[in-house]
């Protein structure tokens, strides 16, 4: 069995293994020509669960066959133009690159003795992006699992910072279309959903900073404590961004830890063209970027920045065996220092090997295709008089609805979309997500594909009508 251990003496070996993996990986995608083949739970199951995983097949060729029939076969392929459903980017090549690298070196990031250059390129990269952000000298921060961990390390530090003895008193505020991340944070902070305050949006789904101001004082009145307020750059549903500068002079008033979720809308950083969406993120005590939601990275590559480095003490706990206290003395960078896990892969050098082979304007351009791509969508389908849709993009997501002209009853609509929706997953010819605005079933575009096109979009569009024209027609039948 050792010659299955990598190693200097089965260099070869893996050269030869990997390679093969790559070609079977490269030739699907190349002849891949839907994002999805449609198959079911009830006909894969079957498949996975009579494998014997006590019964080995001992050759990685006979591995990669089985492979193909129970999982490249039937994946769902995000780099298909017709994959519009949710926040999943088509990768660059550098990425996965790096993917593969760090994947064979198999650095850990919590200690220097683990993980020597990545430790180094990791912090080049958080101060990279603190400065892309704005948050100044003594900004820092750390790479983390995804976006759902940012959320909650930065209200961690938040809640830490607040200095209340009485923590059932503290409140989180975030709009009613912010992540659900926020709520579960507070939960796994001890604090209960009930700590987070929901502020109405406007019609663009922005936070309203008026209404804002309104619970804020409330709340301070109350004798309550308001220890953070949770902008959103890029929600989920709508990619909305909320008033950021209105939503720091608020914070700065009060004192209240400012946190910018901009899980999504980070790509904006690199941006040419439409940076200034995000003009008051430099405001931010706190900042959560997805770079596998904008930055085209495989999952994951998330981070988290803080504005004042000395926060990150809150995450800090020393043990002899992996981080003791004299490191600090000795000035040794140990990145478990900031982070709430210990063991952590290198997905840092994804981004490394990115930018040093496209360079963030290449990065912005892809990003800034997508929201000029989700634009020329929403005029499609405004003007459309089969579909409403809710509000103009500010990212690259379109939220709408099938709105046939024969059929008044809301409830009836409602099955349509949903109907439309999983019949055309089950086609496999295209994936589009769905969600619900005002109770109501709506469709959703996330477009994070530069290869998609406007006509793949009014394709698109003509398949989810005809499959809900479909329904409504049996529906027809049937009551009569």
């Amino acid at each position: 069995m050792r010659s299955h251990l990598l190693n200097d003496t089965t260099a070869e070996q893996y050269r030869r293994s990997v390679t093969e993996g790559v070609e079977r990986v490269a030739a699907k995608l190349a002849a891949t020509d839907r994002p999805f083949t449609g198959i079911s739970v009830d006909a894969l199951a079957p498949r996975i669960d009579g494998i014997d995983l006590d019964k080995p097949l001992h050759d990685t060729t006979a591995v990669l066959d089985e492979l193909e029939d129970v999982y490249l076969r039937d994946a769902i392929y995000f780099h298909h133009p017709r994959y519009l459903a949710h926040l999943n980017c088509p990768v660059v090549i550098p990425a996965v690159l790096g993917e593969a690298v760090l994947s064979a070196v198999n650095s850990s990031l919590d200690t220097w003795d683990q993980s020597a250059g990545g430790t180094l390129i990791e912090r080049k990269l958080i101060d990279w992006t603190t400065d892309r952000i704005g948050l100044g000298p003594a900004a820092d921060g750390v790479f983390t699992s995804g976006g759902t961990q940012s959320n909650l390390q930065a209200l961690l530090l938040a809640r830490e910072e607040a200095k209340t003895d009485s923590p059932a008193k503290l409140r989180i505020f975030a709009s009613e279309v912010s992540h659900f991340s926020v709520k579960k944070s507070a939960k796994l902070l001890g604090l209960g959903q009930d700590a987070v305050v929901s502020i109405p949006v406007d019609h663009d789904k922005r936070m309203r900073t008026v209404a804002l101001a309104r619970e804020l004082e409330r709340c301070t009145r109350a004798g309550l404590v308001p220890m953070a307020v949770v902008a959103t750059a890029g929600t989920t549903d709508f990619g909305s961004i909320d008033p950021l500068p209105e939503i720091a002079e608020l914070c700065e008033q009060l004192g209240t830890w400012m946190h910018v979720d901009a899980a999504y809308g980070c790509g904006l950083l690199a941006s040419l063209k439409h940076r200034d969406r995000i003009g008051g993120i430099e405001r931010a005590d706190s900042v959560t970027v997805d770079y596998h939601k904008s930055f085209f990275q495989p999952v994951s590559s998330s981070a988290v920045l803080v504005r004042d480095a000395a926060t990150l003490r809150h995450a800090t706990y020393h043990a002899e065996y992996l981080n003791p206290r004299r490191m600090v003395e000795e000035r040794i960078p140990n990145q478990v220092d900031k982070s709430l896990q210990t063991t952590r892969r290198f997905d840092a050098l994804k981004l490394w090997m990115t930018l040093r082979t496209m360079g963030a304007d290449g990065i912005g351009q892809l990003f800034d295709e997508v929201c000029d791509l989700a634009r020329e969508g929403w005029r499609m389908i405004a003007a459309d008089p089969r579909f409403d849709v809710v509000v103009e993009p500010s990212l690259s997501t379109l939220v709408f609805r099938y709105i046939p002209a024969a059929v008044t009853d809301p409830a009836e609509i409602d099955r349509a979309n949903l109907h439309a929706r999983k019949a055309l997953f089950a086609s496999g010819d295209a994936i589009v997500a769905g969600t619900k605005v005002g109770g109501r079933h709506y469709l959703k575009f996330t477009l994070l594909n530069p290869e998609t096109q406007a006509s793949d979009i009014a394709a698109v569009l003509d398949l989810i009508a005809g499959h809900a024209e479909q329904y409504l027609g049996e529906s027809l039948d049937r009551a009569s």
